[in-house]
């Protein structure tokens, strides 16, 4: 990434929820790796920001060499995020900027439609005892210039933003019917059918068909019984040799875009994502086809990630 951007904006003179400052980033100590991956939820939690390295807490440059930042893989940030996430976080860029006329690093980042929550609590050594960053189950955010667990306002604020975006949607559909030009017809579908756990109940099966009966999972465990562990697991068993990780995973979810598949997958709101048996199928068959599937879509996220034409 070539391009310099400067942050002598007012904006980014003291930290804010927005915006945080890191004096300098050491990509081998687990110490600041934690804290960072508090920070990055935080901020896209609160709708996105920045986290400018190279910067002290009172805003004065550090003046520490900016370079060995710049070199961290992307891909290392996203699969960090995920290890205490479970969630494939992708929106962000670590790139070279000036403050003050000092070289700096920044990271760029987006914000998260739905709060991101740990599932793996971020512990690290600190002389004989250990501290957490955070917990797992946690929500985090920021309250003004710091990363802090959420409260129930800032649960409610991001559940209003989130309805106000529905509600925004449901309006521009009420506005297309209203408006449409005669003659134009509205079907109705079907009612939902639910699923019911007896033994005379008839099967189903999960389809992108537009035209089947639409389907509520009520009892999600049913229909996506695999989470990323045993669905990693399952995908090595039908190759033979522990070759998929979780890192494949990840790559497979940013560059097949299968999150975007109802029937691939489920994530509850507060729940770690489960898998289905129709995503192993598709996964195992793409493998039989391509023995080099899972290296080509882990290289081209990382490509990606460093901002690289794919």
């Amino acid at each position: 990434m070539s391009d310099i951007q400067n942050f002598d904006e007012p904006k980014f003179a003291v930290e804010s929820e927005s915006v945080e400052f890191k004096a300098a980033f050491d990509a081998s100590s687990k110490q600041d790796w934690c804290e960072l991956i508090k920070d990055i939820v935080a901020i896209g939690n609160s709708g996105g920001g920045v986290i400018i390295f190279g910067i002290n807490n009172d805003g004065t440059p550090s003046d520490a060499d900016m370079s060995h930042i710049l070199e961290v893989d992307p891909a290392d940030v996203a699969n960090k995020l995920h290890s205490y996430t479970e969630h494939a976080f992708s929106d962000f860029r670590l790139l070279a900027a000036t403050k003050a006329g000092h070289p700096v690093a920044a990271l760029i980042l987006g914000g998260n439609r739905f709060p991101i929550v740990f599932t793996s609590p971020g512990t690290y050594p600190t002389g004989p005892t250990q501290k957490s960053a955070f917990a797992k189950g946690t929500v985090y955010f920021r309250h003004s210039a710091k990363s802090e667990p959420g409260t129930t306002e800032d649960l409610r604020a991001a559940l209003e933003k989130e309805l106000s975006s529905i509600k925004d949607f449901w309006l521009q559909g009420i506005s297309k019917v209203v408006t449409a030009p005669p003659g134009t017809v509205v079907q109705v579908v079907q009612q939902d059918v639910s699923l019911r756990d007896t033994p005379n109940a008839s099967p189903i099966r999960l389809t992108t068909d537009k035209d089947a009966p639409a389907f509520r999972a009520i009892q999600s465990d049913m229909l996506y019984p695999y989470r990323q562990k045993e669905l990693i697991a399952k995908v090595n068993e039908h190759i033979g040799k522990k070759q998929v990780s979780q890192y494949d995973v990840l790559s497979i979810r940013y560059f097949h875009k299968t999150d975007d598949n109802p029937t691939f997958t489920y994530k509850s709101q507060w729940g770690p994502r489960q898998y289905s048996p129709a995503l192993l199928e598709w996964l195992t068959a793409q493998y039989d086809q391509d023995n080099e599937f899972f290296r080509k879509a882990r290289e081209a996220l990382s490509r990606k990630l460093r901002g690289e034409d794919i």
